[in-house]
Formats: structure tokens, sequence, C-alpha cells
């Protein structure tokens, strides 16, 4: 079982951000870390004793996990410490201007071991062009904290397909970035999405499949093999296994306000007000998620990444699509699994051998 944490503030919303995050609630804080607990404990008695099962990995993700002060996450971390698996992965996201050496050492002590920070670029127009609060000054800083104090894994968050974004450009920002201790890199296209202020501004995007290419490329001549379409790692052990997890369709717990559960093949989703779930934590909306979904969902994911798909989830007019495609040198099939070789073709190669 994987667990995920959501934190809903933030110190300022970046112009491309649709998560549930808030910047003018800060006052709900220690009322919001109280409400988390209480579903905290409510999912960890129906999911996690229940059925007799250990958490594998936790996630805190955001929003902004480094806007909450590291002794509000005491308590979470007494109450989930008995359900730990013994080399759990515990992951926190931050932003550079908010993880102190005191914040990410603190959470480091409380059982953190991999910490994710939010940098997008080391140039200082691209993150004011984003609304990116930080500079590129405090990223590197922040980058090198973790390092000093010592967490296992360290993940950089940069973007790409921005407004006047170059192979050169980027470049920068990767070189920039392998320069410093990480041990992870995650390389995101922009995404234009409703409810964010570059929504209906298309000219933000830029969209050049030749740039993605050339961008995985280069990264991966750096010596970060990329595992996933948006994911590198500079070795096999610094890979996420929280992300594998949703990949390989295991079950989680999601507790936090506007968070996402997945278990016994339904999805249930609390509250996304902070005030609502605040009003009650246990309150959530159940999706039932039927055997063809599943299927399509392990697929799709699959092909995103080395994960692959298990052969045994295709029929026989599926299979021969498969060796198709096999034939053609877009697929190859090793120990029953099927994988995609070129990532940036998952979804096409997904829904042409399931349609």
């Amino acid at each position: 079982m994987l667990l995920y944490i959501h934190i809903p503030f933030c110190d300022s919303k970046c112009f491309y951000c649709a998560f549930n995050s808030y910047t003018d609630r800060f006052h709900l804080k220690h009322e919001y870390m109280n409400a988390l607990k209480i579903q905290l404990k409510n999912d960890i008695e129906n999911y996690i004793i229940k059925d007799n099962k250990k958490i594998e990995t936790v996630f805190i993700g955001g929003g902004t996990p480094s806007t909450i002060k590291a002794f509000e996450y005491e308590e979470i971390f007494k109450i989930i410490k008995p359900y730990l698996e013994e080399s759990a992965e515990i992951t926190t996201e931050a932003n550079p201007n908010s993880a102190s050496f005191e914040w990410l050492e603190s959470m480091n002590k409380l059982g953190v071991n991999r910490v994710s920070f939010g940098v997008q670029s080391f140039d200082t127009t691209k993150l004011k062009f984003l609304g990116r609060a930080h500079s590129s000054k405090s990223a590197i800083n922040a980058i090198q904290n973790a390092h000093k104090i010592g967490f296992k894994g360290i993940n950089c968050d940069i973007i790409y397909g921005v407004q006047n974004d170059t192979l050169e450009s980027m470049k920068k920002d990767f070189d920039m970035a392998f320069s410093l201790p990480i041990t992870h890199l995650s390389a995101y296209s922009l995404t234009i999405e409703e409810g964010t202020k570059f929504f209906d501004r298309s000219s933000v995007k830029i969209d050049d499949e030749e740039l993605s290419y050339e961008i995985f490329n280069y990264i991966n001549n750096k010596g970060f093999h990329q595992y996933e379409i948006s994911n590198f790692a500079k070795n096999k052990e610094s890979e996420s296994k929280h992300n594998y997890g949703y990949w390989q369709h295991k079950e989680y717990l999601g507790v936090g306000a506007g968070a996402v559960g997945y278990v016994k093949n339904q999805r249930y989703y609390p509250s996304k007000g902070i005030e609502e779930y605040i009003n009650n934590p246990l309150i959530n909306e159940r999706e039932d998620i039927s055997l063809d979904d599943i299927k399509t969902e392990k697929i799709l994911l699959g092909f995103r990444s080395l994960n692959g798909v298990e052969i045994s989830l295709f029929d026989e007019k599926e299979k021969k699509k498969v060796d198709d495609l096999v034939e053609n040198n877009k697929l190859y099939i090793e120990n029953e699994k099927i994988f995609n070789k070129n990532f940036l073709l998952s979804d096409e190669i997904a829904l042409y051998i399931l349609d």
C-alpha cells in the first residue's frame, strides 16, 4: 500500500498550476493538520490494520509541504511509523524558498529520506514568467543543503516547452541541475489547464516533439536513464518507488483536501475545500473502477514507463496488434511482459491496441 498526503497551502500560485492549492488560508494550517490526522487514523484502521498490510512508500505533496512547520508533521509520523515497511521510501516535495536548512533537517530526522524540489528553471526570466517565487540561488542552496543533511534521494523538477525555450536554453538548466548533487530529475512538458493563469494563452506553450526527443537524448547522455516519460534517475536505486507503485496500479491511500485514494477497485475523493475538509475529513466521494478501466490504465501506464505490460492482459485480437508493433520495432517482449521503445508514443500505441 502507498500513502499520499496532500498539503494544499502555497506561498504563491504558479501561473501553470492546476493542483488543489490555496494562498489565502494560512490561518487554517494547524486545524488542517489536525483534520489530516483524523483521516489518516481512519484510513489506516480501515485499509492497513484490517487487511494486515504495510505502507511501502509515503509521498507528501501539494501545494507546498514546506509551508508547514516541521513540528506539525511529528504526530503524522508517530501515527504511520508502526505500519511502515522497514525500507520505506518517504518523500516530501519542497519549495526552495520555504525549505530552509532547519526545515529540511527536521523532516529528515522525522524519517523523510527523499526530497523533491520544484525548481522548474534556474533562469531568472523564465522563473518570473512562470510565476515562481524563488530564485536560482535559493534553488541551488536548497539542493546543496539537502545533500549536506544526508537525504538519500534528491529530485529536481524542470519544466520545458515554455515560450522561448530552445535546446540550448534547456541545456543550461540541465547542466546546472547535473552540477548539483541530485539523484533524480523530472523533466515535464508545460501543460495548459483550465483554471490557471496560463489558460487561454496558448502562445506560452511550445508544441515541439523534436525538442522533447533532443531533451531526452541530452539527459540520457548525461548519465540519467529515462524510466518513465518525464522521469530520469542516476541509477536503479534512485528511481521513485512511489511513482512506480502508481504505474503498477498498486493501491494507495489519499489523505488530505483534494487527495485521491484507490482501494479495492474504488477511487475515493476527500473534500477539496480546506474548510469543508476540516469540518469533516471523513467525507469522501466514491467511484467504482471497472475491470475494463483497470486494464486500460495498466496498459497506458505500463507503456509510458519501464514497468511494461503483462502479456496476459491482452486478448487474441489485441495480441495480433502487439505482434505487429513488435515486428515494426515499436515494442519488445521480455519475461512475459511487453515494453515500449518510445515513451512519447505510449498513448497512441495503447489506443491502437485497444481500439
